[in-house]
């Protein structure tokens, strides 16, 4: 156990005129399961890569362990169980020179190779590849795949196999950066049960239901500051709310507390200076009696007055203090058309296939209004397939769809590399309002200054929030989204949900954010 010191951290880009972060100071340590959080480029990547000295900054940051970052390039073209052995430690390059030094054997090659041979059996050299099946069954893992070549692996299985060569490293401290993009359901309770294991690690992730599966501390970026808590996000949440709470109520109290005392430091200057003009237009004989208790009475008058504006600049500097680190969640809203019957869709002993390949048998389910239909099941059964056909894809399949005449769909898809060109010329080819489209993306805590980038430079969060704007923007009768929250901050995952439960649009949605499908689904399609 050891800790990670970080002391007056001031760090920007080289294009930005602001501060990411701005003499930043905490300790953590690592023996913590940290779950990092914060709204969509609020800088927890580049905090990361500050960690593993990938850019100059000021201020200290001091660690005892080395850093290791999820996720990280691989040959992929080599023997998977060689991948995960050469991520743990150079093993392939140490055996290739302890076989090279036995072949001179002189005395200089037997030195050279017993240094190696110390380094090798340090880091469980001789039982290494015991040790690799062993961790990934904890992950359920086919044992068979590492005799595969790794790009043949699918993303979950990837995944796993990274994560578990990460954690079979000596000495370091992880930063696990957003693990969940390519899991499912059922992969992510494999690997948050994996995770909850272990210890030392930050996780940043924006699935509430996994982080709070996994972690016992919080570090959060907040609007002004960077925070943390003992806990899980549930725990911070509940704690941020009463904070938030509580300084609404004081910025309340406090603004009228100000008006009061503006008006109270008015009411008594005036008096003193009524009260001086009547002590100097006073007769000879009220000069001589009354002078004195008229010029004390304006002088208490006075002293009140100023009492009263070093209060009032109190409770300025006081108000200040607050509301620096609520986030703003304002209210989206969603435009469903009603359509001209109940029933919108029918779909009876449906199967979808291809080649060889049959991906689900024999599904049927109907979509009404007012459903909103989730469907579940393991990456690649069939899920996106079913989106595309109701969308009028040329997609070979067996059963029965009936899709209602002239019903109007929006459609959210999962992939964003077809997001190009600017802003401008975007919201004209999709036929949306370019200032409701605007005000969508701000109401999603989009930074302003990426609106003049091209959409390719966006990042992974920002092309999302573009796709979730642009569906807002549309009126429909059907709304279907296929993962719309991957790389999306928790904060925009809650003002989606809440503009969901309150408009109640119909929608068929795939999403493998546990949370979102408990409080959104009112009907679920499990594909096997």
């Amino acid at each position: 156990m050891s800790q990670i010191k970080v002391s007056n951290l001031t760090f920007s880009y080289d294009t930005n005129y602001e501060n990411i972060f701005e003499n930043v100071s905490f300790e953590i340590d690592t023996d913590w399961k940290l779950g990092f959080i914060g709204r969509n480029g609020r800088g927890k990547t580049t905090f990361l890569n500050l960690l593993q000295g990938k850019f100059k900054y000021s201020g200290t940051i001091t660690s005892a362990v080395s850093f290791d970052y999820f996720p990280f390039e691989v040959n992929m073209e080599e023997n998977t169980l060689k991948v995960i052995k050469n991520i743990i430690a150079p093993f392939s390059e140490w055996e290739e020179k302890m076989d090279l030094y036995i072949k001179e054997n002189s005395e200089t090659s037997m030195v050279e190779y017993g240094k190696i041979l110390d380094l090798y059996m340090s880091h469980d050299g001789y039982i290494i590849d015991e040790l690799i099946e062993k961790e990934i069954r904890k992950l359920d893992v086919e044992i068979d795949v590492l005799d595969r070549c790794f790009n043949t692996l699918s993303n979950g299985e990837r995944t796993k196999l990274m994560l578990a060569a990460l954690f079979l490293k000596k000495n370091n401290f992880l930063l696990i950066d957003e693990p969940t993009n390519h899991l499912d359901i059922e992969g992510r309770e494999n690997v948050a049960r994996y995770l909850n294991s272990k210890k030392g690690f930050i996780l940043v992730s924006h699935d509430r239901h996994f982080i709070d599966e996994i972690v016992d501390h919080i570090i959060s970026i907040n609007r002004s500051d960077i925070e943390i808590q003992k806990g899980n996000f549930k725990s911070w949440n509940y704690n941020k709310e009463i904070q938030d709470n509580y300084e609404i109520a004081q910025n309340d109290k406090l603004k009228k507390e100000i008006k009061h005392l503006e008006e109270a430091y008015k009411r008594a200057q005036k008096w003193s200076t009524l009260q001086e003009n009547t002590k100097i237009g006073a007769g000879v004989a009220d000069k001589v009696n009354n002078r004195g208790f008229i010029g004390a009475q304006a002088a208490r008058m006075m002293k009140k007055a100023k009492c009263t504006e070093k209060r009032k600049e109190k409770a300025i500097d006081d108000k200040k203090k607050l509301l620096k680190n609520i986030e703003r969640a304002d209210n989206l809203k969603i435009h469903p058309q009603n359509y001209l019957k109940n029933n919108y869709i029918n779909i009876d002993n449906l199967s979808i296939s291809y080649g060889e390949n049959k991906l689900f048998d024999g599904i049927s389910f109907t979509v009404n209004e007012g459903d909103r239909v989730a469907l579940r099941g393991k990456n690649g059964c069939g899920k996106s397939s079913i989106n595309k056909l109701i969308l009028g894809e040329d997609i070979d399949y067996t059963g029965n769809v009936n899709i209602g005449n002239k019903l109007t769909m929006s459609y959210i898809s999962q992939d964003t590399s077809h997001l190009k060109g600017s802003f401008k010329n975007y919201v004209e080819s999709e036929a949306i309002d370019e200032s409701l489209f605007r005000a969508i993306l701000a109401k999603l805590d989009f930074n302003p200054n990426s609106i003049d980038k091209d959409l390719s430079e966006l990042s992974s969060g920002q092309k999302k929030k573009v796709l979730i704007a642009q569906s807002l923007s549309q009126k429909a009768n059907l709304y279907i989204w296929d993962e719309p929250l991957n790389y999306i901050d928790i904060i925009s995952r809650m003002q989606i949900e809440k503009l969901i439960l309150e408009y109640k649009p119909t929608m068929i949605f795939v999403e493998h954010d546990y949370m979102f499908n408990e409080n959104v689904a009112t009907k679920l399609i499990q594909l096997s």
